[in-house]
């Protein structure tokens, strides 16, 4: 069936999120091997993204490993360069669909400091139909949960749902709930799958 409703991952769905790429470019690949060894960054970045303030988790992890201080200082103050570029062709994809009144959602395991600080260089994270933010919700995916709430908040449920996500695990939790998805690699790949789903013509999706 022809979805009612199309939700957008944003890391590596509509702007690229590769912190190790970053920081390799930054303090060479043998320093950075050493910060991620030492520190749980993604797990740092999950307190973060279920509700906690950026800044005082930066704070804390500091101070607790005061020999990647400096590391951690980039990771803050440099954000917006680590959450980079976008992927414009998605970022089209999104556009096209709402012109066609599809409306277009956001389910996206993001903090609230740090999306307000995307928002800033990327002016379609304000464009979503309906924003469902983990930071503001405070429950990450792939906690069922998260899907639970969007559908309740929409009245969307099942194959009505078409999504996107870069994580297997993500996809998985939302094909139990029945969504219809998609595994993102590439934004072409993404686009044929809009287009198979009768949301957009080849040309609205290029």
């Amino acid at each position: 069936m022809t979805p009612k409703a199309v939700i957008f991952d944003i890391g590596n769905v509509l702007i690229e999120w590769q912190p190790e790429r970053f920081f390799d470019g930054v303090i060479g690949e043998e320093r950075r091997r050493a910060f991620f060894g030492a520190i749980d960054l993604h797990t740092m970045n999950d307190r973060v993204d279920s509700g906690e303030n950026f800044h005082a988790v930066l704070a804390e992890t500091a101070a607790a490993h005061p020999d990647f201080a400096e590391e951690l200082a980039i990771w803050q103050d440099r954000w917006l360069d680590m959450a980079a570029p976008a992927i414009d062709h998605s970022a089209r994809l999104m556009a096209a669909l709402q012109a066609r009144n599809v409306p277009v959602f956001s389910l996206t395991n993001f903090g609230i400091e740090t999306y307000e600080i995307a928002r800033t260089k990327y002016p379609f994270l304000s464009a979503f139909d309906r924003d469902f933010i983990s930071g503001h919700m405070g429950v990450i995916k792939p906690d069922p949960q998260i899907y639970q709430m969007l559908e309740d908040a929409t009245g969307l449920s099942g194959a009505d749902l078409l999504f996107a996500d870069d994580r297997a695990d993500n996809i998985a939790a939302a094909k139990a709930r029945g969504w219809q998805t998609h595994l993102f690699t590439d934004p072409q790949g993404w686009a044929d799958r809009l287009v198979a789903a009768g949301l957009l013509t080849a040309q609205e999706a290029a």
